[in-house]
């Protein structure tokens, strides 16, 4: 890519407690007096009244079990259904996805639920062949730094999902927006999925502080991937309620038709009747501090 980045004008805001923002946060964060952004992604809107639903199996592993959990995410009131293709899994003998492959099972799956589509890409070189497919680009925690794909996907045309990282301040979180925005992303939605700590309860320390902070700081849409940070499907109905209470504009869970044989995270993912129960308790949250689901 030898584009040039973007131009912009001098950032105007008040410093933050804690964040330093600096000469080089020049479209991540909010100026004087600029509105919220929404990214709206079919029926998704983020950062609208009505906080966002985003529900499906951590991997999309065949075609029967992708279709069954998103027609039961859909039904339960998901507006964005969620499946990995592509994986970055700790061990390489782990379930990688189905790779390019998995990507029509998506599609087909979006065709049956109306319900469009986000899912990770992890290499540059994929950028294109995923946005030819999903609605929404995915960067996950492994690959918040990675900068050639940051650039890729900001300026692939396709909104982007940006996790933050499991080692990353909010800082860095926003210095990987800036690289996406820069070289075009407009569309830029950032996820909480937890940070690592020295606590062990939970896979990882779920950041809430850090959604109230950004959403003061930014004007970017900021949802929370509770999965991922609870590490156990009897804790994400919990975090999904605080989430929404400190203003999270959406939610990211795993829901897998059969959680006990999911290839990948199957301790984290709730079945489809658990879902159903989240979305009921989320929306009394909802409504509760003046918006809905």
């Amino acid at each position: 890519m030898n584009e040039p980045l973007r131009q912009f004008e001098p950032v105007v805001t008040t410093p933050f407690s804690g964040i330093d923002v600096g000469d080089d946060l020049k479209l991540s964060v909010r100026r004087e007096g600029q509105a919220r952004q929404t990214v709206t992604v079919g029926q998704a809107v983020f950062g609208a009244r009505r906080v966002v639903m985003i529900g499906g199996p951590c991997a999309g592993e065949d075609r029967e079990s992708l279709e069954i959990t998103a027609a039961a995410v859909a039904a339960g009131g998901a507006t964005m259904l969620r499946g990995g293709v592509f994986k970055p899994r700790t061990s390489p003998y782990s379930f990688q996805g189905l790779g390019s492959a998995g990507l029509q099972l998506l599609a087909d799956a979006r065709a049956r639920t109306g319900l469009p589509v986000v899912t990770e890409v992890i290499d540059p070189r994929d950028v294109a062949l995923v946005a030819a497919t999903a609605d929404m680009l995915q960067i996950g925690s492994r690959s918040v730094q990675n900068v050639p794909l940051l650039r890729e996907a900001g300026a692939s045309g396709k909104p982007v999902l940006l996790k933050r990282g499991m080692m990353t301040t909010v800082r860095e979180w926003l210095g990987a927006a800036e690289y996406i925005l820069a070289a075009g992303g407009n569309d830029l939605v950032l996820c909480e999925r937890g940070i690592r700590t020295f606590e062990a309860a939970t896979r990882n320390t779920l950041d809430l502080g850090s959604v109230a902070v950004v959403k003061e700081i930014t004007h970017l849409p900021v949802i929370v991937d509770p999965s991922h940070a609870a590490g156990d499907a009897r804790l994400v109905t919990a975090l999904s309620r605080a989430a929404i209470a400190v203003g999270a504009d959406g939610l990211l869970i795993e829901v897998h038709h059969q959680p006990d044989t999911a290839r990948s995270d199957a301790a984290q993912s709730l079945n489809c009747a658990q879902f159903d129960d989240l979305v009921t308790a989320c929306r009394a949250v909802a409504r509760a501090v003046g918006r809905d689901l």
